[in-house]
This record gives C-alpha cells, structure tokens and sequence, in this order.
C-alpha cells in the first residue's frame, strides 16, 4: 500500500504573522525586512497584497518601494515566527509523530499509520488546515502524494490555503506539464542546463534517459530523474530527530561604511549579541562560527571555523568572527556589510566534553549576563543596555541588529542520508 504524505506550508508566512499582530494594517500591501531609512535590507517576504503589485521576495527594500509605493515595511522578528512555527508542530503532533520541518514554515508529515483511525489523507489534510486557521490565525497550503517530493510539489501548486491530491492516476497531468524549474532542486544554474538540452518540463525530464541526465549533471541528474517520476522513497524523519534548522546568522549594511578595525569589531559585537540572543531564545547552541564581508569595492568573501565548545555565547562568537576577519581582510577598501552565523546547531541540553583549557565558571557566568541583558532589553528596549565600546560612535550603536537583516538556514533534504529509489543521495 502506498504511503500517505503530507506537506504543510505556511501562506507567505512572516508576513501573515505580522498581519495577524498588526490588525491595523487591513489588507494593505506588508513586506517584512531591513530598515529602509537605514540603506539596508531585503524582503524576506511579502503578503499577497505586496505580490501582487510586484514585491518579490529577494528584492532589495528601494526595489520594492518602487514596485508599490504603498507597501509597510516591519522589522522580522524572528523568535515569535519559530514560536508560531512551534505551535504549528502542536498540531501536526496530533496526527503523526513522522514530521520532518523543511524551514521552519514547511513540514513534511506521514500519517501513512493514521488514516484507520483519523480518516483518508485528504481528510486529515483538511482537518490540520482548519485547525491551523482556527488556532493559529494563518492559512496553510498542503500537498498529498505517496512520496515528499509531489507531496512537496502539491503545497506549491495552489496557493494560499488550498490542498492539492498528486495520486498515480493524475500526477502525469499536474506535474509533468509545469516547468523542470518547478521540480525541487532545479534551480536557475540546472534549468539553464536542461533548457540547453531542450528539457522544459518536469515531463521532459521524466522521459530523458537518465544516462544522459548523468552525463551532463552527475549524479544529481539520476537524482532529478527519479523525482520527476515519482520514486522518490525517501521517509519522513521522527518528530524531533532534528532541529528544524542549520544556522542562526545575522547581517546588516551599516549606516557609514567601516574604516578601522575598532568599528569593525563594534558591528560584530552588535551582530554577535544578536545571533547569541536567537540561539538562546530557540534554546540552541552551535559549534561553527563564519562571517561574510562586503567592502565598498563590492569585494566579498565568507569564512568559517569549527569551534572548540558549543556555544550561544555573545563573547565567544564576536571574538571568534574578529579572528576570522582580521586573518583574512587586508584593508584594501573601507567595508560596507558585515554578518556573523552559527552553524551546526544542538539542542542547549545537549552534553559535551569540557576541555582543560576552558573555565566552565567564567562560561556560565558569560552566559548568565547574556541571559540578563535578554530580559533588560525584552522589558526596556535594546539601548537599555549597551557595552561600553557602543559609546565610541552612536551611530553604529544605533543599530538595533536583532531587528535587522537575518538568516535562518533550513536542513538540506539531502542532509539525512535521504535516499531515492534505494540509493543514498
């Protein structure tokens, strides 16, 4: 018997949640980002409204303005998204334990195991998203199939809350006419590549010879090609098997473009606290630190570390992204964008080994004043407290970075040694 998988997505959903606490906006055009006043930021997203007047997500927040004059912009908020993403997880529970989060506004969940007691796939799906509208004040579009791929596909068919059923009799004429760009994992690079080769649908590429798939794309040709026809075997992980997402990062364009190594470390400083308090507020610490860096001759470049312990600590991760920096930047141009990330993330309780030259006294009190400075400014605003190196220039103090431009990384599909058609990918 055929597996029953659904994939639950949340309508343009940073956006919906900030409708849902800003009533007073209506059903005016909204797109969550940056600061435009500040020259930074990008459209992390956009409501309905916002989209249909040209606002992509991607564009840069002056692009934006000039597609819709009207649009609101608002500062993400990105702990309040992972709660409601939580909540949502409340309710899936109570269908199947086998949900697997693609984002932290995407889930695939199995309920192969509940529709003897729960009712048919589609029955179920129809229940969650009521449920998700009643409870949650958002709407949710969900995909049925015996397989996550066109499960995944069915979610991004109709849109918003609508439920699409890909079944063996119809999924040749729902998918097989879309455009290979449609298939996951076909981005802009490999559509190129197939649209040379004269593939243009997902039929297409169900139909070539996977040989020829290989030769021109590797193995993830073989890869594309079993999902176009639905061989797809891979399962739906555990419900807490993993976090729902890869990395917690921050970046901003700062108001003045950086000179000196002392204003270099004070943006860190102010991205740093602000990546440590989202660890911190989602209860993860990470073992890998990068940075990505722009300077004003629109040169960039990123670096990563392993790190010695985990940690959600603000002091461990600007020292840490400052070494990085000063180890791989020759001052060529002044700056204009910094970000920090914390990657290869753990649960908070997770147990690690101590090593011999680290004071796990001084750690806990490090992070005990972190955990202070949350709550401070939680009741009385990030100026509330500040360090005392903020004071050498107000101006980029001023930046308020866990309000700013972040980054939050979904697991890969190919990160749990998914397999296709039997093979490991």
């Amino acid at each position: 018997m055929d597996r029953a998988i659904l994939h639950s997505d949340m309508n343009c959903f940073y956006a919906s949640v900030e409708m849902l606490h800003h009533p007073e906006f209506g059903n005016r055009p909204l797109a969550v980002g940056g600061d435009p006043e500040a020259r930074h930021g990008i459209v992390l997203t956009a409501n309905y409204p916002a989209k249909k007047r040209g606002v992509k997500t991607g564009m840069a927040l002056w692009q934006a303005r000039q597609a819709c004059p009207e649009v609101i912009f608002v500062p993400p908020r990105m702990g309040l998204y992972l709660r409601v993403s939580r909540l949502a997880h409340e309710i899936y529970a109570d269908y199947t334990d086998l949900q697997e989060p693609f984002g932290i506004d995407e889930s695939w969940l199995d309920v192969s195991q509940s529709v003897t007691t729960l009712g048919d796939p589609l029955s179920i799906a129809k229940d969650i998203s009521r449920r998700i509208k009643k409870e949650l004040g958002i709407t949710v579009s969900i995909g049925i199939s015996w397989n996550k791929i066109f499960a995944k596909f069915g979610s991004d068919y109709k849109k918003p809350d609508a439920i699409t059923e890909i079944t063996r009799d119809n999924y040749k004429t729902i998918l097989w006419n879309a455009p290979a760009s449609d298939l996951l994992y076909v981005g802009s690079a490999t559509a190129r590549k197939l649209d040379l080769l004269g593939i243009r649908t997902i039929g297409d590429v169900a139909t070539t010879s996977p040989d020829l798939l290989t030769s021109k794309l590797g193995k993830m040709g073989l890869v594309l090609w079993a999902f176009a026809n639905g061989l797809d075997e891979t399962p739906v992980s555990a419900e807490g098997s993993a976090v729902p997402m890869k990395s917690i990062g921050n970046s901003t364009t700062t108001p003045r473009d950086l000179e000196t190594p002392e204003d270099v470390c004070m943006v860190f400083y102010l991205l740093s606290e602000s990546v440590a308090s989202r660890l911190r507020d989602n209860h993860f610490v990470g073992k890998n630190v990068g940075i990505s860096v722009r300077d004003n001759g629109l040169y960039s470049f990123t670096r990563q570390r392993n790190i010695p312990l985990p940690t959600n600590i603000s002091e461990e991760i600007a020292c840490q992204a400052m070494d990085l920096f000063n180890n791989n930047y020759t001052w060529e141009h002044p700056i204009r964008s910094l970000g920090v990330r914390v990657s290869d993330l753990m649960p908070d309780e997770y147990c690690y080994q101590l090593d011999l030259f680290t004071d796990p006294f001084r750690r806990d009190k490090q992070l005990k004043m972190d955990m202070t400075v949350d709550r401070l400014r939680g009741r009385f605003g990030h100026d509330s407290v500040l360090r005392g190196r903020m004071y050498f220039d107000r101006v980029l103090a001023g930046l308020d970075a866990k309000a700013d431009d972040h980054m939050n990384h979904p697991h890969s599909y190919f990160e749990r040694g998914n397999r296709v058609f039997g093979e490991e990918v």
